[in-house]
C-alpha cells in the first residue's frame, strides 16, 4: 500500500474490526418488555455490567440495549490501552480527601489484573501482553511535567512505578529526541474487537439477552423506550458514554470528544529492530495534545491523537470516517517519534467519541429513588475504568435491592459525584476547538523555545475549559 494518507481504509468502524469482521447481527427488541435490570448500552460498561450482574444474582432477567451492535462504540474503537488512569482522580483527592483518591487508584491498579484474569477465566483471546505503560517526554517542558507527574503517582501509593533518563528509555523504545519516561506495569496491551466481542458471547452463555438494531431514544424512571417497544425494569442503567448526548434531554450531559487512529503496515524485522519496542508497552507522551500508541499482535504501530476534537451540536461521526488532515497529522506525528519509518503504509485510519463530563470527571451512580443508574465520563481511560464501574453498579444494585451491603467499591469517592452541564452551542464547540489550538500552539512553543517551563498558554486553556488534571487519560 502506498504512504499517502489517501491510500488508507478510512472509517468502516475501526481497524480493529478490519481485522476480525463484525459480528452476526443479534434480534432488535420485538415488543414491550419487563425485566430486572434493563442495561442501555452494549459496550464495555454495558457488557461488563451485565457480567457480574449476572454471575452475582443468575436469577436476574437482564436485558442489554445496542443500538448498532456490540462494541460498534468507542469500545470497539480504542487504543487498546488497559491501564490504572482513572479521570478526575486530583478532584476527588481535593473535595474527599488523599486517603480517599488512594483507594481509587488502588482500585484502578487491582482492575487491569481483573480485566486480564476475566478474559482468561472466559476463554477470550484478546492479545493481552501486560507490559505496562512509557510515558515519554521530548523536550524540556513535557519532561519538567513528567517528574511531577511521576512524583505524584507514588504520592498514590503507586510504588512500582519507575523514573528513566535519556538512555533507560531509549533500552525500551527508541522514540527520537525522548530525554526521560516514567513506566508502570499497571498496564497491558489488548485488541479491543477481541475483548469486547468476547465478552459479548461470555454475556449471551450466563443467560443475559442482548438486543442489537435496538436505539433507545428516552430513558426515564423504570422505562427504556425504543422504536420496537418499551422495556420496563426496577433498575435502568445507561452506559451510553460518547453517544449519550443523543438521548432525550441528554443533550449536554456528556460532551462526545473525537479521537482518531492510524494504524501501520506491519513492520519489517528490520524497522523493529530500528524502533525497539520488545516489551511492547503502550506508550504515551506529555504533549499537552498528547498521543497513545501500541505495538499490536501482528506487528504493527496503532497510534492515536485528538485531530478535528468535537463536531458541532454533540453530534457523532459516520461509522469511524475521520479527515484526511487528521490522518496526515498522525503520520507527521508517527515519524517524528520513529524517523527511521518514514514513509511507512498507513493501512487504516477511523475515529471515535469519547464521553467528557463538565469537570472531567469520570462517575458512577444509582439513584435509589428512579432505579436510574449510570457510569461513563471515561476522558479516554474507559477500557479499564469500564470494569470498576460495571463492578461497582452490580454492588450498588445489589445494596439497593437488599441483596448486598455496602463494600469497599460504593464507598469509593467517584460514586454519586454530581457535576453540571455543559454549556449550550455555540459556546460548547468555541470552548473545545479553542482548548485544543490553544494546546497544539503550547506545544509548538515548548519544541521551539526548550524552556523547562510549561506553556501558559496551556495553563489559561485548562482553565478556562475546567481541564484541571495536570496529565489527561489516553485512548479512544
Amino acid at each position: 500500500m502506498s504512504s499517502s494518507a489517501s491510500s488508507a481504509v478510512n472509517g468502516g468502524v475501526s481497524f480493529w474490526y478490519a481485522q476480525e469482521g463484525f459480528p452476526a447481527p443479534r434480534e432488535p427488541l420485538s415488543g414491550d418488555a419487563s425485566v430486572d435490570v434493563a442495561i442501555v448500552g452494549g459496550g464495555y460498561t454495558g457488557l461488563w455490567t451485565a457480567y457480574y450482574l449476572k454471575k452475582a444474582a443468575p436469577f436476574l432477567r437482564i436485558t442489554v440495549l445496542e443500538q448498532r451492535f456490540c462494541g460498534y462504540g468507542a469500545s470497539g474503537r480504542n487504543g487498546g490501552w488497559l491501564y490504572n488512569g482513572i479521570a478526575g482522580r486530583d478532584r476527588y483527592a481535593r473535595v474527599h480527601g488523599h486517603e480517599a483518591a488512594v483507594r481509587l487508584q488502588r482500585a484502578m491498579n487491582d482492575t487491569v489484573d481483573e480485566v486480564v484474569g476475566a478474559a482468561a477465566d472466559e476463554g477470550i483471546e484478546a492479545d493481552v501482553h501486560k507490559g505496562g505503560v512509557l510515558e515519554v517526554a521530548r523536550t524540556p517542558a513535557q519532561l519538567a511535567r513528567l517528574k511531577a507527574f511521576h512524583e505524584r503517582e507514588l504520592s498514590y501509593s503507586e510504588k512500582d512505578r519507575e523514573l528513566y533518563g535519556a538512555r533507560e528509555t531509549a533500552e525500551r523504545i527508541r522514540v527520537a529526541g525522548a530525554v526521560g519516561s516514567s513506566w508502570t506495569p499497571h498496564g497491558a496491551r489488548i485488541h479491543p474487537v477481541k475483548l469486547v466481542t468476547g465478552l459479548a458471547r461470555a454475556v449471551e452463555a450466563l443467560g443475559v439477552t442482548i438486543h442489537e438494531s435496538t436505539p433507545v431514544t428516552e430513558i426515564r424512571p423504570r422505562h427504556a423506550v425504543t422504536p420496537y417497544g418499551t422495556v420496563r425494569a426496577p433498575y435502568v442503567l445507561r452506559c451510553t458514554e460518547g453517544f449519550t448526548a443523543s438521548l432525550k434531554g441528554q443533550k449536554r450531559t456528556w460532551l462526545p470528544m473525537n479521537s482518531s487512529m492510524i494504524a501501520t503496515v506491519p513492520l519489517t524485522e528490520a524497522q523493529w529492530a530500528s524502533v525497539g519496542w520488545e516489551g511492547r508497552e503502550t506508550l504515551g507522551d506529555m504533549a499537552h495534545a498528547y498521543t497513545y500508541a501500541q505495538r499490536t499482535a501482528d506487528g504493527r504501530i496503532a497510534l492515536g491523537g485528538r485531530g478535528v476534537p468535537y463536531r458541532f451540536g454533540s453530534r457523532t461521526d459516520n461509522d469511524g470516517r475521520t479527515q484526511e488532515t487528521t490522518i496526515v497529522a498522525l503520520r507527521e506525528i508517527l515519524e517524528r517519534f520513529f524517523p527511521p519509518l518514514t514513509g511507512i503504509g498507513i493501512d487504516h485510519a477511523w475515529s471515535g467519541v469519547l464521553g467528557v463530563p463538565r469537570d472531567w470527571c469520570a462517575t458512577v451512580t444509582l439513584d435509589r429513588a428512579t432505579g436510574l443508574g449510570w457510569a461513563g465520563g471515561y476522558v479516554g481511560s474507559g477500557v479499564a475504568t469500564a470494569n470498576l464501574a460495571a463492578r461497582t453498579l452490580r454492588d450498588l444494585v445489589q445494596l439497593d435491592s437488599g441483596q448486598g451491603n455496602r463494600t469497599d467499591l460504593t464507598d469509593l469517592p467517584w460514586v454519586d459525584h454530581k457535576v453540571r452541564k455543559w454549556e449550550p452551542e455555540p459556546l460548547r464547540w468555541l470552548g473545545v476547538h479553542g482548548m485544543y489550538a490553544t494546546y497544539r500552539t503550547a506545544d509548538h512553543r515548548e519544541h521551539t523555545t526548550h524552556s523547562p517551563d510549561s506553556s501558559r498558554l496551556a495553563h489559561l486553556a485548562n482553565r478556562l475549559t475546567g481541564r484541571h488534571q495536570p496529565h489527561e487519560p489516553r485512548g479512544t
